[in-house]
């Protein structure tokens, strides 16, 4: 099978190979026919003239009939000659070009290098986006910039149970996504173009949003940050949000390497779909929080609520990071080392604890 599909990908590239150079010499022989069409009418044009005066001598009558169509054969066999001498003066050149097109659409190898430099690809994991027309070599592939969104879930965990999933305890309600990472980060590729190390500096911005449990909202009252039960109406909507600042700092394995090989030198394949794990750090500042509250009551449909959070959440955040990914399928969990609310929060719950997918990948 998997014979069959190289066979057949080796077909369509040659004939898109095939195909460019036809195209070449389509154009060309539109020119080189431009070309002649040129020289038969200057030259026409030049014949015409000696004709005319023939004519003219003609009905001048310093001719006679014999003498003119004499004089007009040998004008015309003249200037047939010189056509053919001009074309035959391009000819040359012409039959070398076309020689030398059909020999590289036969034996020139396709470029596999500079072929779909640019690529949208739609996979399990999202959006993947290479724009790479700037890179003329492998090592370019191994330095890159990309930007990141990654649809994530948010829980938090106690202390002593830094990992512990779906805590009926909570004050949290357990939702599947309900965050987002949108980042963009520098990869470089760490010793010899034959690595499979690599490490990451990014910029990020996080958003945390959380929802309190069993229809309670949270409140802030006597600077502390709790929760309790929605008296103002029938609730339809209530979250945290949390927005941070971060920069991560990532160090990526790949698991099984390809290669290529370029002006007689080995270059780890960074274009090919590879495993890779992903092992890292992020430091983060907090740049605002709020709570946000959207109920109905006897006067309105619709009232909405927003509040600056002040009291109850931390300023800094710190953690880890851990990844595995194929091609643009990338899974992740984050862990918070810090907590995101402090001694002014009574919530038992306070570490953050994030499991993401990317949705987009774009490297330049």
């Amino acid at each position: 099978m998997k014979s069959k599909i190289a066979l057949m990908a080796s077909i369509m590239a040659f004939s898109y190979s095939f195909a460019q150079e036809t195209m070449n010499m389509d154009a060309s022989l539109k020119n080189y026919s431009k070309m002649i069409d040129s020289i038969v009418v200057s030259e026409k044009v030049k014949m015409n003239k000696e004709l005319d005066e023939v004519d003219h001598d003609f009905k001048r009558n310093k001719i006679n009939s014999d003498e003119k169509q004499k004089q007009r054969a040998d004008i015309a066999s003249k200037y047939e000659q010189t056509i053919n001498e001009k074309i035959d003066a391009h000819r040359n050149e012409f039959e070398e070009f076309t020689r030398q097109a059909v020999k590289d659409a036969v034996l020139k190898p396709i470029d596999s290098l500079h072929k779909d430099k640019n690529q949208i690809v739609f996979g399990l994991g999202g959006v993947s986006i290479r724009m790479d027309e700037d890179k003329t070599k492998p090592a370019d592939y191994l330095r890159t910039w990309q930007y990141v969104v990654a649809l994530v879930g948010t829980n938090y965990t106690t202390k002593d149970k830094p990992f512990a999933l779906l805590n009926n305890t909570s004050d949290f309600k357990n939702t599947v996504f309900n965050s987002a990472v949108y980042m963009v980060r520098y990869q470089g590729q760490l010793g010899n173009f034959t690595s499979p190390f690599f490490y990451r500096l990014g910029l990020g911005y996080r958003w945390d949003q959380s929802e309190a449990k069993y229809g309670k909202t949270f409140t802030q009252e006597n600077q502390i940050l709790d929760t309790k039960e929605f008296t103002k109406g029938n609730l339809k909507d209530t979250h945290i949000n949390n927005h941070y600042l971060f920069v991560p700092v990532d160090f990526k394995f790949v698991l099984n390497p390809k290669y290529i090989e370029h002006d007689g030198t080995k270059y780890l394949n960074n274009r090919v779909s590879q495993f890779s794990i992903v092992a890292g750090i992020y430091g983060g500042v907090r740049i605002a929080s709020n709570i946000y509250n959207k109920y109905s009551n006897e006067y309105s449909k619709r009232i909405v609520e927003r509040e600056s959070i002040n009291h109850g959440v931390n300023d800094i955040i710190f953690g880890g990071k851990l990844g595995i990914g194929y091609a643009g399928f990338n899974v992740f969990v984050q862990k918070d080392f810090t907590p995101a609310f402090n001694n002014n929060a009574n919530l038992r719950n306070k570490y953050g604890l994030q499991i993401g997918i990317e949705l987009l990948n774009a490297s330049f």
